[in-house]
């Protein structure tokens, strides 16, 4: 979090949180909502200027509730999240995960993949979905636990069952498991529409 936030915050602690302005689609693209509508599901408009881009990205936090926000000064915006906290993209230059906001992912310590075909990593970071462009790549780089292509194994992957996955080089194996797209956010700790408080 960027110093002048963490000043901003001390000067002023008490400055209400807003809902509905922002959020994060599953591409990793920021989207605002100008009239703090995006709890009714719309795209928004997209933020292009890369100083907010880069001022957002660093000051991107969860709190104990698994609500996910941009610390903007002294208040925070919490976000609608369209798929996860994270997208993540291969970096083929570390031949690791990286994260919408150019972090590294250093570990994964758990997979999913939904009946709709997307995967998703559990990182320290927070949970992540890859991004749609790049998961082919990254199927053809997992494997299982025995060395064989994740790809010829995905049919063994039933439901309550977990089969163990590493990208070798890259992230040790860890257990991949099926979930339902509708329980993807509970089962990964976030929540992905934080409303504000009953009055």
């Amino acid at each position: 979090m960027d110093q002048s936030v963490k000043d901003a915050l001390a000067r002023w602690p008490d400055v209400p949180a807003v809902y509905g302005w922002l959020s994060l689609d599953a591409r990793g693209r920021w989207r605002l909502h100008p009239q703090g509508l995006s709890a009714q599901g719309g795209p928004g408009e997209s933020i292009t200027n890369s100083q907010i881009l880069a001022f957002i990205n660093r000051n991107y936090e969860h709190d104990e509730a698994g609500r996910w926000y941009f610390q903007n000064g002294p208040q925070r915006v919490y976000l609608r999240l369209d798929a996860a906290p994270y997208v993540l993209r291969l970096d083929d230059e570390a031949g690791a995960l990286l994260t919408h906001t150019d972090a590294a992912v250093e570990a994964v310590t758990g997979w999913r993949l939904d009946d709709a075909g997307r995967l998703y990593a559990m990182t320290p970071l927070g949970a992540g979905v890859v991004l749609d462009r790049d998961l082919p790549a990254l199927l053809e780089k997992l494997v299982t636990g025995d060395g064989a292509p994740l790809l010829e194994a995905l049919d063994e992957l039933a439901p309550g069952g977990a089969i163990q996955v590493a990208w070798p080089g890259a992230y040790p194996a860890a257990p991949l498991a099926p979930v339902a797209q509708a329980d993807v956010a509970r089962e990964l700790g976030f929540d992905p529409d934080p409303r504000p408080p009953a009055a």
